[in-house]
């Protein structure tokens, strides 16, 4: 009779989060997981069946919980669509960290060599940019967005800032500096 886990699961998964955020998948070990998470590997390996498979269960933590934020500022119904997108641009300001975006990190180091973790991506984004294409339509209707450019290609560039905006944090930019691209990017919408 296998023994119960006497570990949180979601801790746990929230630990190896962070050291792959901080770290990166490739340079993450196992002897990093155990650290973060407090667990042994057999715990790790009975849990997880594998670094991958914790890995890809840690970036959609984090997903979710990144979409979480932005969809319920998004789908805020009550504010104009310029100040929906002000507010995400916003939210991505005061929320960067400097480890910059494990979404985007994971773009950089695996998209063009893993299709598995390609694919999870690609979804991600595609979700993403139906959200701040829908809502920047809504400005164009509203007047409040030029109606000069596609909506889709308005909500790729967006989605390109806040991504440059957390890799220009995690490089170092300052509040301010981080602040001024956010800006510049909603001056592009009106």
């Amino acid at each position: 009779m296998a023994r119960p886990r006497t570990f949180d699961e979601d801790r746990a998964l929230d630990a190896a989060m962070r050291a792959f955020w901080i770290n990166g998948y490739e340079a993450t070990s196992t002897q990093d997981l155990c650290e973060a998470t407090g667990l042994g590997r057999s715990s790790i390996y009975n849990t997880f069946t594998s670094k991958r498979d914790l890995f890809r269960r840690a970036l959609a933590r984090y997903m979710t919980a990144m979409n979480e934020t932005q969809f319920a500022i998004l789908d805020d119904h009550t504010r104009p669509p310029l100040d929906r997108i002000r507010a995400v641009l916003e939210r991505t300001v005061e929320a960067e960290t400097g480890l910059g975006c494990l979404t985007v990190n994971t773009t950089v180091e695996l998209a063009g060599r893993d299709a598995e973790i390609a694919t999870t991506l690609e979804r991600d984004t595609a979700r993403r940019l139906a959200a701040m294409t829908a809502v920047i339509a809504a400005g164009q209707r509203a007047g409040e967005i030029a109606a000069t450019r596609d909506a889709t290609a308005l909500a790729r560039y967006l989605v390109a800032v806040i991504s440059g905006i957390r890799v220009s944090a995690q490089g170092g930019a300052d509040r301010p500096a981080l602040e001024a691209i956010a800006a510049t990017a909603l001056d592009a919408l009106t």
